[in-house]
């Protein structure tokens, strides 16, 4: 039995670990750095052995799709499997999205053969599409049509403004997974919509793609001096009490009750084994966490 906090995705009922694994650094360049199967595939089980039970990849994510059906398929029944659709197999992160029916089913198909699974727990569009789009072109009914066939059984949005609101009044999707961390807050109160509505919540880029020492690339149009300025400027760092910044970020992200999982992707055994300690840890205590964002409050992280 895992000692990771669970909760319900939803209203998919599924019962997923607060921490999730995301995938996408175990697929190669140009989405990740090098690594080679034998440590993806220790890395993989070492997941799975630490009582995590939530992986989402992608189509596109290069290699990952494949070293997770190699490595971990015979222990399908310890985890829940989340995916994307609207990629075109074999063109990776640099290939547009194409969400025809076609090339839905075509991505689904694959992610079903690549990960050595019957089915697929959840479907997510990878691109954050409006209703017109997924009614022009099948998107939805495809969808839809897999669910019945039982090769997945939740559909889910990777979604971001200006297009949340119109999915989430949608009603039609399951899950949605969206940005959001201490320092982009950007879509909290639609976080907070989507979940009122009885969607299920993934956070991405809950720890703003790493520590806040490492801000060296831009994240959901945020520049490295936008982040760290945002820090600076709540004075956060006053609220550490021996933290550090990683796992402040972790335990924020944590505190908010619209989460269900936050996915959070490394190569680095020992780094898995920090966001395991940090999640442990649990949420911020309350009194702090009503600190951070009153501070936040006086930055850009969220829109006045």
């Amino acid at each position: 039995m895992s000692d990771l906090e669970q909760r319900t995705l939803g209203r998919t009922g599924l019962s997923v670990t607060v921490l999730g694994f995301g995938a996408m650094d175990l697929g190669g360049p140009p989405a990740a750095s090098e690594i080679s199967d034998a440590d993806s595939d220790r890395l993989l089980n070492a997941v799975l052995d630490s009582g995590i039970n939530f992986i989402d990849t992608a189509v596109c994510y290069g290699t990952s799709e494949a070293r997770i059906g190699r490595a971990i398929s015979h222990r399908r029944n310890e985890f829940i499997l989340a995916t994307k659709c609207g990629c075109v197999p074999g063109k990776g992160m640099g290939g547009a999205h194409i969400h025809t029916a076609a090339n839905i089913r075509a991505g689904v198909e694959h992610s079903l053969r690549t990960m050595r699974t019957d089915y697929l727990d959840i479907v997510q569009i990878h691109r954050s599409l409006t209703r017109t789009e997924w009614e022009a072109d099948g998107t939805m009914d495809t969808l839809l049509r897999l669910k019945q066939e039982g090769k997945l059984r939740f559909i889910g949005m990777s979604g971001i403004l200006p297009q949340l609101p119109e999915q989430v009044a949608s009603g039609v999707f399951d899950v949605f997974q969206i940005p959001y961390s201490a320092l982009q807050r950007e879509h909290e109160d639609i976080i907070a919509q989507a979940s009122s509505a009885g969607a299920g919540i993934i956070i991405r880029g809950g720890v703003a793609r790493g520590a806040p020492t490492d801000w060296n690339k831009s994240y959901y149009m945020l520049s490295r001096g936008e982040m760290s300025g945002r820090w600076e400027t709540g004075r956060l760092d006053e609220l550490l009490n021996g933290m550090s910044r990683m796992e402040f970020m972790v335990r924020y992200v944590l505190a908010d009750p619209s989460l269900d999982t936050t996915i959070i992707g490394t190569k680095n055994l020992d780094h898995l084994q920090d966001n395991l300690a940090a999640v442990r840890n649990g949420p911020l205590a309350a009194d702090v966490f009503t600190e951070a964002k009153r501070r936040l409050n006086t930055t850009a992280s969220r829109p006045k």
